[in-house]
């Protein structure tokens, strides 16, 4: 006989483990299919930022801020062992685009969406502090703002969020592979391959958390669920010699006006990143050597005594819905199309944040709910706090 789930899902990246974490406290049985490991993709190949996303005030996307910065200081209460506060320091020069009373209305803005609290307060560097700031260069320094967002390590943040979901009764089956599934009124008829040998199992509902492999994975579902056109977006970034000691800096790339991040990174420093359209398999995904040649300019601009060694190398994907604007300027917002809006059995998550992936899950839940069987539910993701693994 076939097991049975309630809740299925494919993808072991952090929003699929923030659905097992949260149908496990809705009282579901879940099991997580992962074809590698955890954060093995784009999980483990982001900025490593929980933040409210600054910069998408330009795009007035202030729902998207407000709940990130929610979900942000959440975070910092339920991970301190992962979630850490950091200092921003955001330097303007005569050829920055942003000026001061822009920078000081976006932060106002910025600190007010988050609750006004001390975690969102920021001020401008007095001068005697400027020679401080790790290297930053001075000349012509008009001023620096500093204000406040998190850093995290981010598979280690879905490691433990993993762990959360186990302890709760989840289940992981890694490396396993999902191979294909057939939707009726009953569930999902679900077939994966697992220690050599193909499993057949049943699930009232499939969650597709395969995130660049979402539409590829959706083509083994039958009938086949909508699926988004989608953009695939590369993000470069180097691992610098030499630490930081006062945080990490926004940095407005002179050519474009994009933002770049130099954040610490154990005893290195973090540099990234960039957005380049990617057309190829997800898993070969590597940084190009424009996209180097990119960070490294940025780099020389605004630390030029700072050594330009590069440590180590790595790239991710962002899944954005296909458009022809920069992509840049699009918004990060979540999409999550169902195969039947009135009792959906198949969810699919396109897009979305790093620091956003309980509200995501919660979100996914919501439409689950519709059709899962009544349950009782046994703890609260708000609640539930992450230790490191």
């Amino acid at each position: 006989m076939a097991e049975h789930f309630d809740v299925v899902i494919i993808g072991g990246g952090i929003h699929g483990v923030g659905v097992a974490q949260a149908a496990a406290c809705d009282g579901y049985s879940v099991l997580l299919i992962e074809k590698s490991a955890l954060a093995n993709g784009s999980s483990s190949r982001s900025s490593k930022l929980i933040h409210g996303g600054l910069r998408y005030l330009e795009g007035f996307d202030f729902a998207l801020v407000w709940e990130s910065l929610y979900e942000r200081t959440l975070l910092l209460k339920l991970a301190p062992g992962l979630v850490r506060l950091q200092p921003f320091h955001i330097p303007v020069y005569p050829d920055t685009s942003r000026r001061p009373l822009t920078i000081r209305a976006g932060l106002s803005l910025y600190a007010l969406l988050g609750g006004l609290q001390r975690a969102n307060r920021f001020r401008k560097l007095q001068r005697s502090e400027w020679n401080g700031l790790d290297g930053l260069e001075t000349r012509g320094l008009q001023a620096v703002y500093r204000y406040f967002d998190a850093q995290t390590n981010d598979a280690g943040l879905t490691r433990a969020v993993m762990q959360s979901a186990i302890e709760l009764g989840a289940e992981l089956a890694c490396p396993a592979e999902f191979v294909t599934a057939e939707v009726d009124g009953s569930g999902c008829h679900i077939q994966y391959r697992h220690n050599g040998s193909v499993r057949e199992l049943h699930a009232h509902t499939l969650v597709n958390a395969a995130g660049p492999w979402a539409n590829t994975l959706a083509g083994h579902i039958k009938p086949t669920p909508e699926r988004i056109d989608i953009d695939l977006v590369q993000g470069a970034h180097l691992v610098m010699e030499g630490g930081l000691k006062q945080g990490c800096y926004y940095m407005e790339v002179p050519a474009d006006g994009r933002a770049v991040f130099l954040l610490p990174w154990g005893e290195h420093a973090l540099l990234g990143t960039t957005e380049t359209d990617f057309t190829g398999r997800p898993d070969e995904v590597t940084p190009l050597a424009s996209e180097e040649t990119y960070l490294l300019e940025v780099m020389q601009h605004y630390f030029p005594q700072r050594s330009l060694r590069v440590i180590d190398r790595f790239a991710g994907l962002r899944v954005l819905p296909a458009s022809k604007h920069d992509a840049f300027r699009r918004s990060r917002e979540i999409r999550l199309p169902v195969d039947n809006p009135q009792t959906p059995r198949v969810v699919t998550i396109y897009g979305g944040k790093l620091t956003g992936y309980r509200a995501t899950a919660r979100k996914v839940m919501r439409l689950l709910h519709r059709t899962l069987p009544a349950s009782k539910r046994v703890a609260r993701t708000s609640r539930l706090r992450l230790k490191p693994v």
